[in-house]
């Protein structure tokens, strides 16, 4: 086990340990496997902190603006007023659309909430120093991507409708992933398990309301 004592451990006091200079686990402490795992795990989140930190040579006005636009556009309120710009029609298949919109968003929402604080991984600006996440975070934990979550929770439920709504959606959700990291708000890794986790949300949504 990891210095300091503990069964669980959070992805913030991982980090903290595998920023620390000179640091060794031998496997006599740890075992073979899990010495494994935890190097594997450490080169992974210094990978991701790596990755973060070279998107922001991408930073441009113009660019800068069309994400924060892309995240407002992915955030709880936006979800709530498409919902109600919906209902608003009183159109049978806009209902059942909002329903399904509601379903997908609200899976996501829980499930990641709960991941985010069981794991309770800090965001870049709280753990890296010096660093400066060009929007507001609306909580202090980052794994996973709450927007991303959500925005792909939609994307699968709405795959395959027509008009183009579909391939419109998932590329949305795409938009709202990329803006994430590139505002410093989420790590790649933040990002690909809240496009996992929306898209399992997606899916229970489907089975529970198409299916």
């Amino acid at each position: 086990m990891p210095p300091g004592g503990g069964i669980i451990w959070t992805m913030t006091r991982i980090e903290a340990l595998t920023r620390r200079p000179g640091l060794t686990l031998a496997a006599a402490d740890l075992g073979p496997v899990a010495t494994l795992a935890w190097s594997s795990l450490a080169r992974l989140l210094r990978w991701d902190e790596a990755v973060l930190l070279k998107a922001r040579r991408l930073h441009g006005p113009r660019r800068t603006l069309l994400a924060r636009a892309l995240t407002r556009a992915g955030d709880g309120s936006s979800w709530t007023l498409y919902a109600l710009l919906l209902l608003a029609t009183f159109d049978a298949a806009a209902i059942s659309a909002t329903v399904r919109l509601a379903t997908a968003a609200g899976f996501a929402t829980l499930f990641s909430q709960v991941m985010k604080r069981s794991l309770g991984r800090a965001r870049p600006d709280r753990a890296i120093v010096g660093f400066e996440a060009l929007s507001a975070n609306p909580d202090r934990f980052s794994f996973p991507s709450g927007h991303t979550a959500a925005a792909f929770a939609v994307a699968v439920a709405f795959a395959g409708a027509p008009f183009g709504l579909g391939a419109a959606l998932f590329l949305f959700a795409i938009g709202i992933a990329v803006s994430r990291v590139y505002l410093g708000a989420h790590y790649p890794l933040d990002v690909a398990a809240g496009a996992t986790l929306g898209s399992v949300a997606g899916l229970a949504a489907r089975a529970l309301l198409v299916g």
